[in-house]
């Protein structure tokens, strides 16, 4: 894990208003986008943040 609470939940509820975006609003296919915070979210780790040596997680 490598993402802290604040980081994950913010990014379940970014990447839920996107995939929102496919069903209402401009029905764009990009909403689909939202299905990689989301699941970064829940899962708790995001890969961009191992390369780069960031962790937002207060737990080591």
């Amino acid at each position: 894990m490598n993402e802290g609470g604040l980081d994950r939940a913010l990014r379940v509820i970014v990447g839920l208003v996107l995939i929102a975006l496919v069903f209402v609003g401009p029905q764009t296919p990009l909403g689909w986008i939202g299905v990689v915070p989301l699941l970064t979210g829940i899962i708790g780790f995001c890969p961009a943040y191992r390369i780069f040596g960031i962790s937002t997680c207060r737990v080591k």
